[in-house]
């Protein structure tokens, strides 16, 4: 699995366009929850084999592309957040302490 920085509003066509499941991650870079939460899930991805790219967003630093990934995906703004693509829709979303990879893999077999 490939972790990738979103900092180009043009990434989220691609992530829209892409087959299979992506996630994305939206961090606050200054909240210890945030920062926890992330932690976490990047020492538990590997068990996230079905999963092509996690892309994390920095909501400090790119409040633009937050918005249009609430607006694209259809998803109300929390941080930190984690949504799961497939095919280009968003099928699972999860915020706080709710954040898993555990839980993410669970929605992949669901779907």
């Amino acid at each position: 699995m490939e972790f990738i920085p979103l900092e180009r509003i043009e990434q989220l066509e691609e992530i829209k366009a892409a087959k299979g499941f992506n996630v994305i991650f939206k961090h606050n870079t200054t909240c210890p929850i945030s920062k926890g939460v992330r932690r976490r899930f990047e020492q538990e991805a590997d068990s996230l084999s079905d999963v092509q790219s996690v892309y994390f967003l920095d909501l400090l630093a790119y409040r633009d592309i937050s918005d249009a990934v609430a607006e694209q995906f259809n998803v109300e703004h929390q941080s930190p957040q984690l949504l799961l693509i497939q095919d280009g829709e968003c099928t699972y979303n999860e915020a706080l302490y709710d954040i898993s990879a555990a839980s993410t893999a669970d929605a992949i077999q669901n779907n």
